[in-house]
């Protein structure tokens, strides 16, 4: 004869079932929550290259007007003493040489830093 109500071990294999469907659920929040917190990272490491690219591409900038300044000075200097600044460029030269080489040794970080800003930039360029 058959009980229309469950049994004591009926009930606590429901229970259980019950347990375990609710301990998954928790673990599959969980786990879309992992994915949207890692989602974030990568968004704010992208966005951290770009600024990074952006505040190399400002130096470049810098940089390039300062050369054509020194430049068109030099243009300049050259159509009233070509024969002096030919041996102020390349004594120029030498310096710059020199002064790069210094400054390389001086702060090893700053250069290691950059170049290794430049190479992860690069290598999100090349993987897009």
């Amino acid at each position: 004869m058959t009980s229309d109500f469950p049994s004591g071990a009926e009930r606590s294999n429901e229970t259980r079932d019950t347990g375990d469907d609710n301990a998954f659920a928790r673990l599959e929040k969980e786990m879309a929550n992992m994915r949207d917190a890692i989602g974030g990272l990568s968004d704010q490491i992208s966005d951290a290259a770009g600024d990074i690219g952006a505040v190399a591409q400002e130096q470049a900038r810098r940089g390039m007007k300062h050369a054509r300044a020194n430049m068109g000075s030099m243009v300049n200097d050259a159509s009233d003493r070509l024969g002096v600044v030919a041996n102020r460029a390349q004594s120029q030269a030498s310096s710059l040489g020199d002064s790069l080489e210094d400054a390389v040794q001086e702060r090893p970080l700053s250069t290691l830093a950059l170049a290794l800003g430049l190479g992860f930039l690069a290598g999100v360029i090349w993987r897009r």
